[in-house]
């Protein structure tokens, strides 16, 4: 144990005893050498208030709110601080933040339900109540691991979560929480056959039923999701939540004017909700409906000024200029302590862009070091884990593996799937393709690095992924190739050929040839200053952790590039690389050179990409609207002073 956490720790035993005085002494030694640690300055905070001195108290809160301010228990302090002061209002909006972030907080769901009785509140009070009671009523272990798993704990709660299921096999809250577990570390097919079974023994379930339906978008099983929603709303048609998810999934497959009717059904019930405002204008923009779009974002923002989801979707836009009024808000909103830490991160960036725009480069790169700063905190991605993995695919996947499956694998020739990095220009290269007539355009299919996943195996820390390749008879890789041309039907029309532009398929070349040997890839690169500087300017909805980093994104360009040249070298001739910049040269000869690569004869369409109207869901949906142009070249330079940690990065690679 360091020194610090042991300070902690006796920290903690004296709070415990009742020596508020030795708690403090210890928490500010330890705020001495690390002044935003999170645990310090809420025992600080607590000792402050036994020992009544109220504005350290206070002033110990804030700070624990601008570094941490999601964090429950310091919410529920602030609300037995505000309490203790006679302040029955900011009492009550401190816990009902300190359970929204953290829902395993009986005493402020108890606390809560007192002052709302005692205020003549009586319903709410009531409801507050009875989540105290739920919570008392829950099996300790279960109790345990909602804490954990709400303070970023995750491994922790997964441990007392699973053994508590191996006692309690059929605990359906149990089962619930250890596939949010498995959402968080990215184990999707546990989560949703969790949620599946555990909506068998209570089908009445209602948040069951909801998190099921999560995670059948977040594998893009959007047709059984869909069906999901319909059984929710088919219960309660008026049921503003229940048409909010229908809504939703119906724009996952593509019915997007059922989706709209659903969307107005809800606003006429909650005329200023943020949350369906801004899904509205997703759904709005990503059908090219660009004006609507906007004007659906700024009402969720006059809704909601601090909805930094909002803000972001107009920045993501591209093309979105914002005032100085609207640059003036923003910059309220993000000096607040008590922001909530995704509004911060997506004010962060919306701010960033909204001063690239202007030319104040210096204090538009301080916004998005700011919001990466954040995400990379959360994350915790680490770039040696990340080289070793990709180094892995060197040593495993050698001519002798594909010599000694030759012949193997499932035969049909649909897919098309463009690799890369994101912000490569490949939304572009799917979008000329996708005006083919023999050409479906789908979407970032997950169903590659899912197989991946599965393939690693269940036991921790003892991955059987790449080197298993070596051991999977014909039929398997067979059955795989055809799983994946059945599993991704859902999203096809009906033409000969799809897409898949999931980026990260990259590491999965020698995986997608064993399974689908008739498969055309194509690389979209691009130069490795723009498209590195244009990943870390952008805020994805998940995954891409690597991006929140200088330094990790040029090392994962540089990963990248080294596999890529491993690729050309055990599968010569097997991946077409097609470099944005040649794209913006001669846009007609890489149509060509990339419909021959496909087989498939020109159309005059692929030139003419931007005039094809169809559903585009990525960052670039307005830019490959527009005819070609360059407004993406050379978009660092400006910023050149402030990327030394790239260029070093990027030294082998360039």
């Amino acid at each position: 144990m360091s020194s610090k956490d042991n300070d902690l720790a006796t920290a903690q035993k004296a709070l415990q005893s009742g020596d508020f005085a030795g708690g403090l002494e210890l928490a500010n030694k330890v705020l001495e050498s690390a002044p935003d640690d999170g645990e310090a300055l809420y025992i600080g905070a607590v000792a402050c208030r036994y020992l009544e001195q109220t504005d350290q108290a206070a002033a110990m809160l804030d700070r624990l709110h601008a570094a941490s301010p999601e964090f429950g228990r310091a919410w529920q302090e602030a609300g037995h601080l505000a309490r203790a002061q006679g302040n029955t209002d900011a009492a009550i909006a401190a816990y009902a933040r300190a359970v929204k972030f953290n829902p395993a907080l009986e005493a402020s769901w108890r606390a809560q339900g007192e002052l709302l009785k005692a205020a003549g509140r009586t319903a709410e009070a009531q409801a507050t109540l009875s989540q105290s009671q739920r919570l008392r009523t829950l099996p300790r272990e279960l109790v345990s691991v909602t804490n954990h798993l709400h303070e970023g704990r995750v491994l922790h709660a997964e441990q007392i979560c699973r053994a508590f299921l191996q006692q309690n096999p059929r605990n359906v809250e149990g089962m619930r929480l250890l596939a949010q577990i498995g959402i968080k570390l990215g184990i999707l097919d546990d989560a949703e056959f969790l949620l599946e079974s555990a909506t068998t023994f209570e089908p009445d379930n209602i948040q069951l039923r909801l998190d099921y339906i999560d995670s059948l978008r977040r594998r893009q099983k959007f047709a059984k999701a869909r069906q999901e929603a319909e059984a929710l709303h088919a219960r309660d048609p008026e049921n503003p939540l229940f048409q909010s998810h229908l809504a939703i999934d119906n724009m996952q497959t593509g019915d997007y004017d059922v989706a709209f009717d659903l969307f107005d059904q809800v606003l006429a019930k909650l005329p200023n909700d943020p949350a369906t405002l801004t899904s509205r204008g997703h759904a709005l923009k990503t059908t090219g409906r660009s004006d609507e779009a906007v004007a659906s974002y700024r009402a969720a923002i006059a809704a909601k000024p601090d909805h930094g989801d909002a803000y972001y979707a107009l920045a993501n836009l591209k093309t979105y200029r914002f005032t100085d009024a609207e640059i003036a808000a923003m910059q309220q909103q993000i000096a607040r302590t008590d922001l909530a830490f995704m509004d911060r991160v997506r004010l962060s960036f919306a701010l960033a862009k909204a001063l690239e725009d202007r030319g104040d480069y210096a204090q538009s790169f301080e916004y998005y070091e700011a919001g990466n700063a954040l995400k990379r905190a959360q994350t915790r991605y680490s770039a040696n884990q990340m080289s070793a993995e990709l180094a892995k695919q060197h040593e495993v996947c050698t001519p002798d593996l594909f010599t000694s499956h030759k012949g193997t694998g499932h035969p049909a020739p649909d897919p098309i799937f463009i690799v890369g990095l994101p912000r490569a220009g490949s939304t572009l290269l799917e979008q000329i393709l996708a005006s083919h007539s023999q050409v479906d355009g789908t979407l970032e299919l997950p169903n590659v690095l899912a197989l991946a996943h599965r393939l690693r195996g269940r036991k921790a820390g003892q991955s059987r992924y790449p080197e298993i390749l070596h051991d999977l008879p014909e039929e398997q890789l067979a059955q795989f190739g055809e799983d994946f041309i059945e599993s991704t039907r859902i999203h096809r029309a009906d033409a000969p050929f799809f897409t898949d532009k999931m980026p990260n398929n990259f590491r999965h070349v020698g995986l997608i040839h064993l399974i689908l040997p008739n498969a055309t890839i194509i690389d979209a690169r691009r130069n490795p200053m723009d498209c590195c500087f244009s990943g870390f300017k952008q805020l994805f909805a998940e995954g891409q952790e690597f991006t929140y980093g200088l330094h990790e994104i040029g090392r994962y360009y540089a990963d990248y590039v080294s596999l890529m040249d491993h690729w050309d070298r055990v599968l010569p001739g097997k991946i077409l690389r097609v470099q944005h910049e040649d794209v913006l040269d001669d846009l007609e000869g890489q149509v060509h050179r990339m419909l021959n690569h496909c087989g498939l004869p020109f159309e005059q369409a692929c030139v003419d990409f931007h005039q094809t109207d169809r559903a585009v869901r990525t960052a670039s949906s307005e830019q490959v609207r527009k005819p070609i142009n360059r407004s993406g070249q050379g978009a660092w330079e400006p910023f050149a002073p402030w990327l030394g940690d790239l260029k070093a990065a990027l030294d082998d690679a360039v």
